[in-house]
């Protein structure tokens, strides 16, 4: 029907009368679907289709609803009581508690934690933990990040505890009731250092006469000082950082405490909230700055070794930093997409312009290249945890690698969305400026794009991570017989050579030259990871994601046009 004949009814609407909003993210997530179904033995799926189901439906209605309310309706610190009593209470929204009640009931923890399905599941609970975590994030990514922390507490205790804490505290993390779940928390961030955590002032003083000075238990001590960035400030689970030894400079003096918030004889563990934090995104959560002033904590593992001990937490945090880029990149590029597929301009449809279907495969290859290179990391963390060591070495590299890319990926996809859908995708009554300011924190949380350089570089000189990674993109490329994927091995070995000559120039060079070097390295390794998927056939629409990568690393030139409207299609069925 053209314009002339239409009723005006339909004419005067910003989009066209057939549009319909996504009620159900599973469902539409055909490339989550496949990553289930390929990585996941058969007893695994059966337990985690009926909850991926439940919780694409939430999250595309119920969640969608209650995060913009907690979003609009921020955390509440309550100083004193009405009698004059300091209570350092955080009051939320009700919204809050609703969604935290749709995170326990999604199993995301108990599948990880529970002891029997923890052996049930052994050598996927990752995989299986982030399937879920990826749903839950499109719509609520602010509440992710104490869920995040909750995960990485378990997995200290888990690690370090003594037996008694373990079988204490874990239930409270595999719970199934809303009232008898705790959360987590890391104080580690400081005002001298920030991401410097060699800079931290935080001393810890030995309790004395405490039981645990004459037990097997470990022993107590009393925290003094300021941490400057908590998230989660009211979660019940704290590890935190401190200095038992003041001659010990630099993050080999620190050590590490659990905190409690509620002591063993039933009082409040000291810790005041000094004021919460006024952030950009992610507002549903509370961000505070806490003086610990005679705070009770409890030795984790050994004295002075506390850095090495957290940074198994800051990696594990790393990884759901991860998947909520990729969550996030997702959900907007599903608000853009339905949009511009339903919005009429200069006489047709917004897809069907050149330059939106230009943009539409740039998004949309970005996003499936980044999907890529996240489930290949997590499906590494699975592989170390069962005791794989090539696995564990390919992590050293791969999870600085993944964090820095998916993060940046993510700002620029939602960047992009929101002006794809005009003055629409900048105003509040839409998604998109939420999912923009949450999305900015994430090159930020659990160390900046550049901290992740280092840590590459770092990963490429103490550990055969780089080794390994190179031989993952050769023996994928010798694997298949592809006209261009035949070079890639060689330019990555070529890389490999051009980093580990790094270090015998000056430390400012070294570090400025990593940088190119790890980009197009990245960009490498998910050309090898969607040449895979391409060549095994499973997928449909990867091929022009693949054509989009080897075109950003110069194999080819631009394409005299854009993918026409069938094949954005295609594309972005698998994406959105």
């Amino acid at each position: 029907m053209s314009e002339k004949s239409q009723p005006l009814s339909n004419l005067n609407r910003v989009l066209q009368p057939e549009y319909r909003p996504s009620n159900d993210f599973y469902a539409s997530d055909l490339l989550l679907q496949s990553q289930v179904q390929k990585s996941l033995p058969e007893n695994c799926r059966s337990y985690l289709q009926p909850l991926l189901q439940n919780l694409g439906r939430q999250a595309a209605n119920k969640m969608d609803a209650l995060s913009l309310m907690a979003d609009k309706n921020e955390p509440q610190l309550i100083k004193r009581n009405t009698w004059g009593e300091t209570v350092n209470e955080i009051r939320f929204h009700p919204a809050y508690w609703d969604l935290m009640q749709i995170a326990v009931d999604s199993q995301m923890f108990r599948l990880k934690w529970e002891p029997k399905l923890r052996k049930r599941f052994a050598g996927n609970r990752h995989k299986m933990g982030f399937a879920l975590g990826m749903l839950y994030a499109m719509s609520e990514s602010g509440q992710y990040c104490p869920l995040c922390m909750t995960d990485g507490v378990a997995h200290l205790i888990d690690q370090f505890c003594t037996e008694g804490d373990r079988e204490r505290l874990l239930p409270h993390i595999y719970s199934d009731r809303l009232a008898n779940f705790f959360t987590g928390a890391m104080f580690l961030t400081e005002k001298a250092g920030g991401s410097d955590v060699g800079a931290n002032l935080t001393v810890a003083i030995p309790i004395e006469n405490a039981e645990s000075a004459t037990s097997d238990e470990p022993r107590l001590y009393e925290l003094h000082g300021e941490k400057w960035f908590c998230s989660n400030v009211n979660a019940q689970l704290i590890f935190a950082l401190a200095r038992t030894q003041a001659d010990r400079p630099g993050i080999y003096g620190l050590s590490i405490f659990l905190i409690e918030r509620e002591l063993s004889d039933g009082k409040v563990n000291p810790i005041e909230i000094v004021r919460l934090k006024e952030k950009l995104g992610v507002r549903s959560m509370a961000s505070g700055e806490c003086l610990l002033k005679g705070t009770v904590g409890k030795l984790l593992g050994e004295e002075l070794k506390g850095f090495s001990i957290m940074a198994e937490m800051i990696n594990l945090s790393r990884m759901y930093n991860s998947v909520a880029a990729l969550a996030g990149g997702r959900r907007a590029l599903v608000e853009a997409y339905q949009f511009l597929s339903h919005r009429h301009t200069f006489g047709k449809l917004a897809i069907e312009h050149a330059l939106v279907r230009g943009k539409l495969w740039e998004l949309g290859s970005m996003q499936r290249a980044s999907s890529a290179l996240v489930w290949r990391a997590i499906t590494a963390m699975d592989q170390a945890e069962a005791g794989d060591e090539n696995a564990a070495q390919l992590l050293r590299i791969l999870t600085p690698m993944v964090k820095r890319d998916s993060a940046n990926i993510a700002v620029y996809i939602c960047r992009e969305s929101m002006e794809l859908m005009g003055g629409m995708g900048y105003i509040e009554d839409t998604v998109i400026p939420k999912i923009m300011r949450d999305m900015m924190v994430l090159p930020i949380w659990e160390g900046t794009s550049n901290i992740m350089m280092l840590d590459m570089l770092r990963a490429s000189m103490k550990s055969s991570g780089l080794e390994t990674l190179v031989n993952e993109i050769r023996e994928i490329c010798e694997k298949y017989d592809h006209e261009v994927g035949n070079n890639l091995p060689m330019l990555a070995v070529r890389i490999k050579e051009a980093i580990w000559k790094l270090p015998n120039l000056p430390q400012q060079e070294m570090e400025y030259q990593a940088e190119p070097l790890f980009q197009r390295l990245t960009l490498f390794y998910q050309a090898a990871l969607l040449l895979q998927e391409m060549m095994d056939g499973s997928d449909i629409g990867v091929d022009l994601a693949w054509n989009w990568v080897i075109h950003k690393l110069g194999f080819i030139g631009r394409p005299p046009a854009p993918p026409n409207v069938n094949q954005i299609k295609t594309l972005m069925a698998w994406v959105v």
